[in-house]
């Protein structure tokens, strides 16, 4: 069954996930529209290469046609308008970066995967394993559930009282017209209804008691459940979606939290309708002590005070502040147009539609108002201008405010709401992305007070323990792999240094981070950032297929490589490229039989665009003079055979290369050529020629024979005798001279 399919029977807490995974970036129509078409697709791959992605870009909104098409025989107008708006947006958006529509894609895809085993696993496991998440949530929803029942018991109540009071009154009224008519009621008939009735009014009095005590205890059910709802639930739901925000988990869900909001308000709009209803039956009977008389007001503020409550913190920002063109660094805006920096904060005109009216009318059982195409516009100031000032622009933080007002006429209410967006990062040039996003993963990482502006001005420092998880999130939120233990723990001497033991306690200072006191340097997230651009640009498949060993210190390398056989290689990324740029190292051993550790000088985003890392792990050689040029790379770390580690991603022939016509070239075209990389060493740097040896060979000859006896024998198996004793009399010169 189709993944589209899987999920749509799903439970509506899943897709309320789901829900979250789409928006204007990449709308859910075309996931619907097109779910067949999207999930033949490998998007692993199309993001990974610039030309391909252009390709499916081109498809996607062809498919897209064909679907306005089918709208178009079925004389469905709003549809067609709908698909002609999706397709304006997309060119928009992705025209000239069709890879990024791809990730988006490719992430959304393994999001649902990730639900679907979610909801699998849960169902497989029954509820005993549930997560403590899930059963406290399970517990908020069973408070709801109770809330709703005792305002139903409430309501019936209050019916049977207004029944009871009006039986009452009918009792009093016909006992006085007997009275009046003396009509042939003797003394004991007459005493008798006037015992029946003063029962009745003492039933009466009790009733209205219990249902004040009802409605009072009911009110502090409710301010209960509220308090968990704006002192937990609430920030809770902040503090998930900071995390979505930088990379983590996307369970951010408000739909949850908007059932129980609005389970809440109906509860308590339907006490203040009670309370209207005691004070109509007040106003056709009461008596001294009267419960309704006495607590009425008090009800009545109380219940008022708790909508108000409740209605201040129901505005929240949902989806937060984000260029259309960069979906994954939310949070960080580019200005329309930049001046320097005068005072603390620059300040900033909202260019567009900023202004929405919300009616029920167009809800779909929430009021929400979405704001695209704005703009920033740095407000002029007068005065000189000069670039002094304590925050350098990707430092400092803004945050755009949400104002409404909510009027409930038929209650009388009208109400002020606010909410603020979590703190943006407005920058000039998207060159400052980067550092931008620097400062949101670390202010996001650290506080969850969203008006602390100034957290720039004296930056506290992370815990590594904090830091670690948040860099594996991004990379994980944008490939298939966040970074393991060993990964992490060479970043985390990097940042901490060896003496440090990778403490989880370990202080991390912001300028560690994203500045550097050396200016020929540069910091350690731009690093880290130049890496994550080249996996997703060049690297992705093998990223996500584990071949990439990555971070890696060249100490822990050569103890890695020491024990293997010659010719085992690893993949790391560089440390000294501040673009991001990947090298190989592999072993062989010298005449003396030591190991020796040969590392490729680091290809960079330029090469990687050229040939791929596979085609260049392929055709690589080292050539010396003399020497034919070989390829020294045979097993992938620990001893994976080359071919199959990669073969996979070797260009594929498609046919047969035509011979070629040596008397008349032109007839059959251009010779076929190939980039291959070449490395030129020092003979004494280079191993002679070895015939390749599975790693499990090379440990049981190992046992009984030296490594350097083991290359020799290898070596006269290919080239005969001459040849080892020339390595044999090198060796012996070699020996005598440092003996001399």
């Amino acid at each position: 069954m189709a993944q589209w399919c899987q999920l749509q029977m799903l439970d509506c807490k899943y897709l309320e996930q789901v829900d979250q995974l789409y928006d204007d970036s990449f709308p859910m129509d075309i996931r619907q529209y097109l779910s067949r078409w999207i999930e033949s697709i490998d998007w692993d791959t199309v993001a990974f290469q610039d030309s391909l992605a252009t390709v499916r870009f081109h498809d996607l909104l062809a498919q897209l046609d064909d679907q306005h098409s089918r709208f178009a025989l079925e004389n469905n107008f709003l549809l067609q308008h709908n698909i002609r708006k999706i397709k304006r947006n997309l060119q928009d958006r992705f025209q000239e970066d069709p890879v990024s529509m791809a990730m988006i894609i490719s992430r959304n895809l393994k999001e649902e995967q990730k639900i679907l085993a979610t909801a699998k696993s849960i169902e497989q496991e029954g509820e005993g394993t549930v997560s403590a998440m899930v059963v406290e949530k399970q517990k908020l929803d069973n408070k709801v559930k109770e809330l709703r029942e005792r305002v139903q018991v409430a309501d019936q109540n209050i019916k049977n009282l207004e029944d009871l009071q009006d039986e009452y009154d009918f009792k009093v009224n016909t006992l006085k017209n007997r009275e009046n008519e003396m009509n042939g009621m003797t003394p004991k008939e007459l005493e008798k209804e006037k015992m029946m009735v003063g029962r009745m009014c003492f039933d009466l009095k009790a009733k209205r008691q219990d249902v004040v005590v009802q409605l009072t205890d009911l009110l502090n059910v409710t301010q209960a459940l509220l308090s968990d709802l704006i002192s937990e639930e609430l920030p809770e739901w902040k503090q998930r979606q900071q995390i979505a925000c930088i990379g983590g988990p996307p369970n951010a869900c408000v739909d949850q939290l908007q059932n129980w909001f609005t389970a809440v308000a109906e509860s308590l709009q339907q006490v203040r309708q009670h309370l209207k209803k005691l004070q109509e039956l007040e106003q056709k009977f009461t008596y001294d002590s009267d419960p309704i008389t006495q607590k009425k007001a008090y009800l009545e503020a109380r219940a008022l005070e708790l909508l108000k409550n409740l209605l201040s913190n129901s505005l929240v920002v949902e989806r937060q502040p984000c260029m259309p063109t960069h979906p994954q660094r939310p949070l960080v805006l580019k200005t329309a147009a930049f001046k320097p920096l005068t005072h603390l904060f620059r300040k900033f005109n909202i260019l567009g539609t900023n202004t929405k009216v919300m009616n029920m009318e167009e809800s779909n059982g929430s009021l929400a108002a979405e704001f695209r195409h704005l703009q920033l516009k740095e407000q002029k100031v007068a005065g000189n201008r000069t670039n002094e000032g304590p925050l350098i622009v990707t430092e400092e933080l803004h945050s755009l405010s949400f104002e409404s007002e909510l009027q409930l006429n038929q209650s009388g209410l009208d109400i002020k709401l606010e909410a603020m967006s979590l703190p943006v990062v407005v920058i000039s040039n998207v060159c400052q992305l980067p550092s931008g996003w620097a400062s949101i993963l670390w202010y996001n990482m650290l506080t969850t007070e969203p008006k602390n502006l100034k957290f720039f001005l004296s930056p506290p420092a992370a815990k590594w323990s904090q830091l670690s998880e948040v860099l594996s999130w991004q990379f994980s939120s944008v490939t298939k792999r966040g970074l393991n233990e060993e990964q992490l723990n060479m970043l985390a001497d990097k940042l901490l240094g060896a003496k440090a033991q990778r403490n989880p306690e370990g202080q991390i200072p912001w300028t560690k981070f994203c500045k550097s006191a050396n200016e020929k340097a540069f910091p350690f997230w731009l690093w880290i950032e130049g890496i994550l651009d080249v996996i997703k640009r060049h690297l992705l498949s093998l990223w996500n297929d584990g071949s990439i060993m990555g971070f890696i210190s060249k100490e822990r390398e050569k103890a890695l490589l020491s024990d293997k056989c010659p010719g085992t290689f690893l993949l790391r990324f560089s440390e000294s490229s501040r673009e991001g740029a990947i090298t190989f190292t592999w072993i062989e051993h010298d005449v003396f039989d030591k190991p020796v550790f040969h590392s490729v000088e680091p290809y960079t985003k330029k090469e990687l665009s050229a040939v791929s890392l596979p085609d260049i792990i392929r055709t690589y050689k080292v050539m010396a003079a003399e020497n034919i040029p070989e390829n020294p790379l045979r097993f992938l770390y620990p001893d994976i055979p080359k071919d199959k580690a990669f073969g996979k991603y070797y260009p594929k022939l498609t046919e047969t290369p035509e011979p070629m016509d040596v008397e008349n070239p032109e007839r059959t075209g251009y010779m076929k050529t190939e980039l291959i990389s070449v490395s030129e060493v020092h003979p004494s740097r280079l191993q002679d020629n070895m015939m390749p040896m599975s790693p499990d060979d090379y440990k049981a000859l190992s046992k009984y024979v030296s490594p350097r006896d083991i290359d020799a024998v290898a070596n006269n198996l290919i080239t005969g005798f001459g040849e080892f004793d020339i390595q044999v009399d090198a060796a012996l010169n070699c020996c005598s001279t440092l003996s001399s």
